[in-house]
């Protein structure tokens, strides 16, 4: 089944960033070069929806690597970078995704990569197992699991598994350590403020910034706005997350007052209607909005589409929505993830742990198949301690960094063994 991209004349551009990522991610060059001589997928089909830049590209070809037959889709219409698209097809991967893809497009690329029938799935959001377990339940019988990328897809994959309906075994990526306390504080900071900063060209210092949710992600943003000199509110539904924000030192208020005194907000929340209509009509002339949680329903568009009695692009990648009472709303990359629809995403360093995680959890499930539970409503599986603390070591080893040890004495104090 040939490739489905959008120019596979760009490969060349696309190659000149995969190199980039690449010199910078030790753990998945220590991986590569692993897998090639033990080829641990040798004879499997990986179907893989993540948004596909260049880090994902890399990690795409550590797993061809390791002998995987790989079939590739974006997780997202916007964070599609058509030029990596076509490197990876050069290098003789199956690709199916292209940059601003309409809903149907993103629908069918993905079922490209599941008609193929695969052994493991690797999601970032869950629309590859949404998918296959509406419109391809025969082919589960192939698949020997999964790993899943991010906290919206998680929180899909819980509440699937808790009605005892997801059919094979998941790991959850995002809750290893070495995944969510970097990848969603230090990569999330930093790749959000990225894309707001290289599609607006203004200062922050002196700013009002509000953060719509103060889990991992939401402190990263946070923590990065007053770096950049911002005031920050942080909005939140969680009585202790939102006494942790107070403590870090921000402004915790409803969503209703912040409205009136922001100058960027930024939802980080995983939920859906968090700033609505009703808060558009309270912002400032001017006003900022952008969303950094996985779907574009953070911020309701639509609805201010609807109320708009003007719509026009303002800058590439930001809309200016003019309401009935003069004040003019902007909207970055439509609602959607801000840091990859208007960015290159994490940096490559953060994606290097993230990703040696995800392909060792593959490899773990391969190696496991036998052990890892198929009992309905036990589907969900933590990645192992082992796992996390082996990207750590790399990790620090790479840094040159050393670290003590228990003595056997300390071990038995703290253990009792």
């Amino acid at each position: 089944m040939a490739s489905e991209i959008r120019n596979p004349q760009l490969w060349q551009d696309g190659r000149l960033k995969i190199d980039w990522v690449k010199h910078h991610m030790p753990l998945l060059n220590g991986l590569e070069e692993e897998f090639r001589s033990t080829l641990p997928f040798k004879g499997l089909k990986v179907a893989l929806s993540v948004h596909l830049e260049a880090k994902t590209a890399y990690l795409c070809e550590v797993l061809a690597a390791g002998g995987a037959e790989m079939y590739v889709t974006g997780s997202n219409p916007l964070s599609t970078q058509d030029d990596v698209a076509a490197a990876l097809v050069q290098a003789g991967l199956n690709v199916y995704a292209w940059y601003d893809a309409t809903p149907q497009e993103y629908e069918e690329h993905i079922r490209r990569v599941l008609e193929v029938g695969p052994n493991i799935i690797i999601d970032d959001g869950g629309d590859l197992v949404n998918l296959m377990h509406t419109e391809y339940t025969d082919l589960i019988p192939n698949v020997i699991g999964g790993c899943e990328e991010t906290t919206t897809g998680i929180l899909r994959l819980v509440q699937l598994n808790k009605a005892k309906s997801l059919r094979f075994p998941m790991m959850l990526v995002n809750n290893a350590d070495c995944k969510h306390l970097f990848d969603n504080r230090y990569g999330t900071g930093q790749s959000v403020w990225d894309g707001i900063n290289r599609t607006t060209n203004l200062i922050v210092a002196g700013k009002n910034v509000v953060v719509a949710g103060y889990g991992w992600c939401g402190k990263g943003v946070a923590m990065r706005a007053k770096g950049l000199g911002a005031e920050v509110i942080v909005t939140e539904v969680d009585p202790i997350k939102a006494m942790e924000a107070v403590m870090d030192g921000f402004k915790v208020m409803k969503m209703e007052q912040a409205a009136q005194i922001g100058d960027i907000f930024v939802t980080v929340t995983g939920c859906d209607g968090v700033i609505t209509k009703d808060h558009f009509l309270k912002m400032k002339d001017g006003a900022i909005c952008c969303n950094a949680g996985h779907f574009d329903c953070e911020v309701d568009v639509a609805g201010l589409r609807d109320m708009a009695v003007e719509a026009k692009p303002a800058r590439k990648n930001i809309i200016g929505y003019t309401l009935e009472n003069g004040n003019r709303i902007y909207i970055i990359a439509e609602g959607r993830l801000v840091n990859l629809a208007a960015g290159d995403g994490h940096p490559a360093e953060i994606m290097d742990m993230s990703f040696a995680i995800q392909a060792l959890s593959a490899k773990y499930l391969v190696e496991n198949s036998d052990k890892v539970s198929r009992e309905p409503g036990q589907m969900v599986n933590d990645v192992p301690l082992s796992i996390d603390q082996e990207v750590a070591a790399r990790k620090l080893a790479y840094w040159g960094c050393e670290i003590d040890t228990l003595t056997p004495e300390q071990h038995k104090y703290l253990f009792g063994e």
